[in-house]
């Protein structure tokens, strides 16, 4: 009878989420905001290399925004032109031998 009721706590404790930094919070408040839980890691590593704030004001403004379907694209958009350096190609300095 215990190990069935420590079982079932245990279970509902593996449904929480379970965030430990600022960059985690933030990425999962981006992914709410944009309502794409589908890539609520992407988001994450987004804030964890990149200004958090930036990144959370821009998702606040694409939320509010009622006629986008899709959030997270569109997010994807605004980022790409008002933060160009976030998407630079890093490969082409990884080996300099290579060409």
């Amino acid at each position: 009878m215990l190990e069935k009721e420590y079982l079932e706590i245990l279970k509902e404790r593996g449904k929480q989420s379970h965030v430990y930094k600022k960059y985690q919070l933030t990425g999962l408040l981006i992914a709410q905001l944009l309502e794409d839980e589908k890539h609520k890691s992407f988001y994450i590593k987004l804030a964890k290399k990149h200004n958090s704030d930036d990144l959370l004001s821009i998702a606040k403004d694409v939320s509010e925004r009622k006629k986008i379907k899709n959030k997270g694209g569109y997010f994807m958009r605004i980022l790409t032109k008002t933060h160009p350096d976030i998407f630079k190609n890093k490969k082409k300095n990884e080996n300099p031998n290579h060409q």
